[in-house]
């Protein structure tokens, strides 16, 4: 069997393990309401299904997190923080297909494909603040807005998908190691140097267990997920690279088994129209995933779950525009769509297509000409001026002199008598 989200396994199989965790929930249930410790709660089936060892509900369906604070990629970390004492916000969603699947043996040759999730639009609610100007602290906090699936019913015979769901919170910390300097990106970039064409940014998230674990929508654990981040800028044209791990325990869904991994993004794009009007950009990411994959076999004991040698790596690329034509590049928004890289065997939670729309406030305070007064209020960013003037940020306008008056001219003056 290939370590593939599409997952084979018998119809037998999967008559006797449904009998087997119905029986064993029905059981479940009898000791909760007439067992000895009965003052006690006992989890119901639908979250002992994220304990099962071979069927696991708790895998995340949706890998992209996007962070909170600037950014300029969709998946790509930014390397500016919010200013000191600033707080932003942002609203990204995502459309993805068909990221989880499981093919079933049937009667018919090959088999049929069941979409465990079929449809999901996803909402991150990001929040940061700027402890100092180069610290930022952030939150994300993602929900599932719509979705639909067949969940574990083909292979439990429980219940589908939830329309809806609370996926798991994320928190952290954003470090500016090379900080950006507060400037319009192309005039720093033409001066070059540190902080100016390059800079370099350090993140430590973690995620909380929060989410819905019965719908694909969380971890069984907090998910440590450390990274480093850095761009740089030539003129119009600008990179990004980041580089980090996702840090948890392996959870199995039908042999697809994901665990640690190390992250990997990188991001190429250019500005059509200057100061952020306009940009296109062109992205992927890949995630190197630990565990061994497992082949799953029926045996007089029940299923097993045999190692297989293969990993997976799920990848994606994404081409998107970005626009940020208000107050100096604090307001931003955002559109792309992309699909998967084959790097390897198609993999669990990469979805044949995916769409993301966001929009996100963040203060960066940019002052390019140096006068103490920020691009977005400022009406010559590129001349320093005063602060308090009719028109902030312009130097003070010189009054022209002015010319004396003629003097009456006298002597030969003659006057005309009219006729």
């Amino acid at each position: 069997m290939k370590p593939r989200r599409q997952v084979w396994y018998g119809a037998g199989q999967l008559m006797r393990s449904a009998k087997a965790r119905e029986a064993v929930a029905a059981a479940a249930l009898l000791t909760s309401l007439f067992g000895a410790n009965s003052a006690h709660a006992q989890p119901s089936p639908e979250s002992a299904q994220c304990h099962n060892p071979l069927t696991s509900t708790c895998i995340n369906s949706d890998t992209f997190w996007p962070h909170p604070g600037p950014q300029r990629f969709a998946a790509v970390g930014g390397t500016e923080t919010v200013a000191e004492r600033q707080v932003g916000f942002g609203l990204v969603t995502t459309y993805q297909s068909r990221p989880i699947i499981v093919r079933i043996a049937s009667p018919g040759p090959g088999g049929s494909d069941q979409f465990v999730v079929d449809d999901q639009v996803n909402a991150n609610f990001l929040f940061a603040y700027g402890v100092t100007n180069r610290l930022e602290l952030g939150a994300a906090l993602p929900i599932t807005l719509a979705q639909n699936g067949a969940g574990t019913s083909p292979l439990t015979g429980g219940r589908g998908l939830r329309d809806t769901a609370v996926r798991d919170a994320r928190f952290g910390l954003t470090y500016a190691l090379v900080p950006r300097v507060r400037m319009d990106p192309a005039t720093a970039a033409a001066e070059g140097g540190a902080g100016k064409s390059f800079s370099v940014a350090g993140r430590m998230f973690f995620s909380a267990p929060i989410g819905d674990d019965s719908d694909f929508a969380g971890e069984r654990s907090a998910v440590f997920v450390p990274s480093i981040a850095a761009d740089w800028r030539v003129s119009r044209f600008f990179t990004g690279a980041e580089v980090g791990a996702r840090i948890r325990p392996v959870t199995e869904f039908a042999g697809a088994r994901v665990g640690s991994q190390i992250t990997t993004a990188l991001g190429a794009g250019f500005d059509i129209l200057e100061r952020d009007v306009l940009s296109v950009l062109l992205e992927g990411r890949a995630y190197y995933n630990f565990p061994e994959q497992h082949d799953t076999q029926q045996s007089a004991f029940g299923p097993r779950s045999i190692p297989n040698g293969k990993r997976i790596i799920p990848a994606e690329w994404m081409l998107g525009v970005r626009s940020a034509p208000l107050l100096a590049g604090d307001v931003s928004f955002f559109l792309g769509g992309g699909g998967p890289l084959p790097l390897s065997d198609a993999a669990i939670t990469v979805p044949r297509f995916r769409f993301v729309l966001g929009v996100t406030y963040a203060p960066v305070q940019r002052d390019t000409d140096g006068d103490g007064v920020p691009d977005r209020i400022d009406r010559c960013p590129s001349q320093p001026g005063e602060k308090s003037s009719e028109r902030p940020g312009c130097p003070p306008e010189e009054t022209p002199p002015t010319t004396p008056p003629a003097p009456p001219t006298s002597g030969n003056a003659t006057l005309e008598t009219p006729r």
